[in-house]
């Protein structure tokens, strides 16, 4: 054998030996970009089949050195996320769901687009099943079947941008106002739109601080008014008070035909109505539109949503689609068929009762996070009707290993059903044992949590004098 054919023999098998200890992250990103490169091969954009690749009932297009070394990178990639999954708290997603019994729909190309209600000449759709899914909100949020309007968008932030764009259709010179602690999505919209934008401070509980929102809508009653109600703050999972700010309005003499309330419940909206004693946030009340996210209480393999709304709102968007033989009024022309069906799965599956009990057991496995936390002297802060537990931010091997999202100084863990108390003791063990390591300074968190911060200095201010 050539010393040429033993080198090249060589390198095959040290690239499959690499793609067999090769690691899916930061470190190995060069590794992962030339395993996961696809072939580009210019001298191939006109090739045709030969006579014998058109006798054979397939053409072979991969070697199977090839086709080795792709299973490899398939295999390694499972296991990555099988290993990432088993440590995720720092984001809002359901990971514990099982729709197997969905997987043979996975090879149809569904596609809702176009109007939910209206049928379009593409058949490989799943509308009935959204139809469903968008009946079960509307019921949860108390408006009338033949009131209501949505669809079933990518993400809550699509359901943002669409629920503010109505707000803007209804009232086109109108000021919008949300808090400082708004999911980034609300802000984009507004710089999408071309909208006046007015941030409002949060109280550190980081819900909407209404001194100021009147002191802000005070200043502008000269315009309408569009207002993002938060059912979650991002960070610190806060509800701000519908009533309150109706009551504000109210106050200020801005009649409902001046404001439109775009409620943006990306987490939250879901599982309030099965809290005791919680906000109720329904188009009962003035409203105009509320998003939730489909893929984070519920759980989804897709990144989804629903967005609902008046229906008498719609008629200033929707334009009529010779091409699609439906009507133009979502954000997405072609709209995942898939998910729908998904939501459907689960909402059939668990029922109310299921979804209530799911809700509690993540309330109670908060509080027991947060009293651990508490326990071994954590600065830790929970609001009522949240799942999310915030808390001093550890160092950084520990927040990339369990995946938090962070804030300055605090980090938080959003307690999804995935989040048992077994996977809590395991992340405290190591917190504790990251604290001892790591912790070289006392760290202050009064600004983000306010009195529930336990530093030296703020439990120094606390003893009586």
């Amino acid at each position: 054998m050539s010393s040429s054919s033993e080198e090249q023999k060589q390198a095959e098998q040290a690239k499959l030996d690499a793609a067999r200890h090769r690691k899916f992250g930061v470190e190995t990103e060069n590794l992962s970009a030339e395993f996961l490169s696809i072939p580009f091969d210019h001298d191939q954009f006109h090739a045709e089949l030969s006579e014998e690749d058109r006798a054979k009932k397939h053409a072979v297009t991969a070697t199977e050195k090839q086709n080795k070394l792709d299973q490899l990178v398939l295999d390694d990639y499972e296991k990555y996320l099988v290993e990432q999954t088993q440590n995720h708290f720092g984001y809002p997603y359901n990971l514990s769901y099982d729709h197997e019994e969905l997987f043979s729909f996975l090879r149809f190309s569904i596609n809702n687009l176009g109007d939910p209600f209206v049928e379009s000449n593409y058949r490989v759709h799943s509308r009935p099943f959204e139809l469903a899914v968008l009946d079960f909100f509307a019921r949860l949020w108390k408006i009338d079947v033949d009131d209501y309007w949505g669809y079933c968008t990518c993400s809550g932030t699509e359901g943002n941008l669409h629920g503010i764009l109505l707000a803007r259709e209804v009232l086109p010179d109108a000021i919008l106002f949300a808090s400082k602690e708004s999911h980034y999505s609300v802000f984009k919209a507004a710089r999408f739109y071309r909208m006046q934008a007015v941030p409002v401070d949060t109280t550190f509980s980081g819900e909407i601080d209404y001194h100021d929102l009147e002191s802000k809508l005070s200043a502008h009653l000269d315009k309408p008014v569009i207002i993002n109600v938060n059912c979650g703050t991002t960070v610190k999972g806060a509800v701000d008070d519908l009533d309150r700010i109706l009551r504000l309005l109210n106050d200020l003499e801005i009649p409902e035909e001046r404001f439109y309330i775009h409620v943006d419940g990306a987490l939250q909206a879901t599982m309030l109505p099965f809290i005791k004693h919680g906000h109720e946030v329904s188009f009962k009340k003035p409203i105009g539109s509320i998003a939730v996210s489909g893929h984070k209480f519920l759980g989804c393999p897709l990144p989804c949503g629903v967005v609902i709304t008046r229906k008498r709102h719609i008629q200033k968007l929707e334009q009529s689609i010779e091409y699609l033989n439906s009507k133009d009024t979502t954000i997405m022309g072609s709209r995942n068929g898939q998910a729908p069906l998904f939501l459907w799965y689960t909402l059939r599956k668990k029922g109310c009762k299921g979804l209530s009990i799911i809700v509690q057991n993540c309330l109670r496995n908060a509080r027991y996070l947060r009293d651990l936390l508490r326990k071994n002297k954590v600065s830790c802060m929970l609001n009522s009707m949240s799942s999310t537990v915030v808390f001093e931010r550890p160092d950084e091997a520990f927040v990339k290993k369990w995946q938090l999202a962070c804030v300055g100084n605090i980090a938080h863990v959003v307690v999804m059903p995935n989040v048992t108390p077994a996977k809590i003791d395991l992340f405290m063990k190591e917190l504790v044992e990251a604290r001892n390591k790591n912790r070289k300074e006392d760290i202050c968190v009064h600004k983000h949590i306010g009195h529930f911060c336990v530093c030296n200095k703020c439990s120094d201010t606390k003893k009586p004098k």
